[in-house]
C-alpha cells in the first residue's frame, strides 16, 4: 500500500487524530458547544465504540460517541467529499436509536440525537461554516420533533459574519494543512492543540495507531486479490464462451478497476467522476498507474488532474 503514515505526520484532520483528541471529554464538550451554539453541563465519551476496527462495516470506522444533556452524539470526520453523506446520516441516526432504546422502555425514551460531519471541503456548495437540517412539513413547515438534528461543518465557509467567531477558529484550525499550525488566541484551539501534541506522545495511541494502519493494508491486498481474482475468473468464462483471448483481458481490467476503486474507498476519495473514470478505463496500464497512484495522491483533485488528462 506504499509507504505508511506515522503518527508523528498527523494533523488533526485525520480520521484518527480527531478521534484520539474527542475521546478526552472536555475537548468533546468544547466542540459540542461550538458546533451546536449550546450549554452543555457534561460529556460522556463512549469509548468502546471509538478507535476500533469494525470488521462487520467492510473497513476502518472511527468517529466520537457521546452522550450528555439527555442528548447522544455521533461525531465523525471527513476529509474527501463522497456522494453518500446526507444518506450516510440515515445510518447513524438509526445507530443511535438502537443503542438508546432499551427493551420495553417507550420510544419517549429516546434522546435528542445530534449527527456531527466534520467536512475539510465544502458539502453543499453554499460558502457555509455550517449546515443544519431538520425534518420539517413540506405544505406547512411545521418541524416534525421527532429529535433528529443533523448537522454538517465545513472549514471552507466564507459566511464569517453569520456564526460565533469561536467556531470560526476552531473550523480554521482543523482545515490546517501542516502539522504546525499557526498560534490561535482562542484558548480551546490551543488545548485541542496540546492534545494532538500529547497524542502523539503517547505510545498506547501510537501502537493502536500502527494496528489500524496495519489492517488497513492488509484490507487493501486483500481487496486486491479478490479483486484480481474475481476479474480473472470473470474474463475467463467470458473468453472461453466467446473464443476469445481479449475476454481474459477484459477480466484483468475489471479486477485492477476494482481494486482502484477500493483502495480509494479505503481513503474516503470515492467520487462519482472517480468511480465512471476507473470503470470506464481498459487499458491494463492505465490501471495499474491508477491503482499504484491511488496508494500514494494527497487528493482526488490529484488523482482526476492525471488520468482525466490521460484519457484525453
Amino acid at each position: 500500500m506504499g509507504e505508511r503514515r506515522t503518527l508523528q505526520q498527523l494533523t488533526i484532520k485525520d480520521n484518527f487524530m480527531f478521534t484520539a483528541v474527542m475521546m478526552d471529554e472536555a475537548n468533546c464538550k468544547g466542540f459540542l458547544e461550538r458546533a451546536i451554539g449550546i450549554t452543555i453541563d457534561h460529556v460522556v465519551v463512549d469509548k468502546e465504540k471509538s478507535l476500533i476496527y469494525h470488521p462487520d462495516y467492510h473497513g476502518i470506522r472511527l468517529d466520537v460517541y457521546a452522550k450528555g444533556n439527555s442528548k447522544a452524539f455521533n461525531i465523525e470526520m471527513q476529509i474527501q467529499p463522497k456522494n453518500n453523506l446526507p444518506r450516510r446520516t440515515r445510518y447513524y441516526h438509526d445507530q443511535i436509536d438502537m443503542n438508546e432504546l432499551q427493551p420495553s422502555e417507550g420510544y419517549e425514551t429516546l434522546p435528542e440525537a445530534y449527527v456531527i460531519f466534520v467536512c475539510d471541503f465544502d458539502p453543499f456548495g453554499d460558502d457555509r461554516y455550517r449546515y443544519t437540517f431538520e425534518e420539517i412539513c413540506k405544505e406547512t413547515n411545521r418541524p416534525l420533533q421527532n429529535g433528529r438534528h443533523t448537522i454538517f461543518l465545513s472549514t471552507k465557509g466564507t459566511n464569517r459574519s453569520d456564526v460565533p467567531e469561536e467556531l470560526v477558529q476552531l473550523l480554521d484550525y482543523i482545515g490546517e494543512e501542516t502539522v504546525h499550525p499557526k498560534d490561535y488566541g482562542d484558548s480551546y484551539v490551543r488545548q485541542l492543540q496540546k492534545s494532538v501534541d500529547d497524542t502523539k506522545n503517547s505510545r498506547q495511541l501510537e501502537e493502536r495507531f500502527m494496528m489500524i494502519e496495519e489492517l488497513m493494508q492488509e484490507e487493501f491486498q486483500a481487496g486486491k486479490a479478490e479483486g484480481k481474482a474475481e476479474g480473472k475468473a470473470e474474463g475467463i468464462a467470458e473468453g472461453k464462451a466467446a473464443g476469445k483471448a481479449e475476454g481474459i483481458a477484459e477480466g484483468e481490467a475489471a479486477g485492477i478497476a476494482a481494486s482502484v476503486l477500493h483502495v480509494l474507498h479505503l481513503r474516503n476519495m470515492i467520487t462519482e467522476p472517480i468511480r465512471q473514470l476507473v470503470e470506464n478505463t481498459k487499458n491494463l496500464g492505465l490501471l495499474q498507474k491508477m491503482l499504484e497512484t491511488a496508494v500514494v495522491c494527497k487528493n482526488t483533485e490529484e488523482f482526476l488532474l492525471q488520468f482525466q488528462k490521460d484519457n484525453h
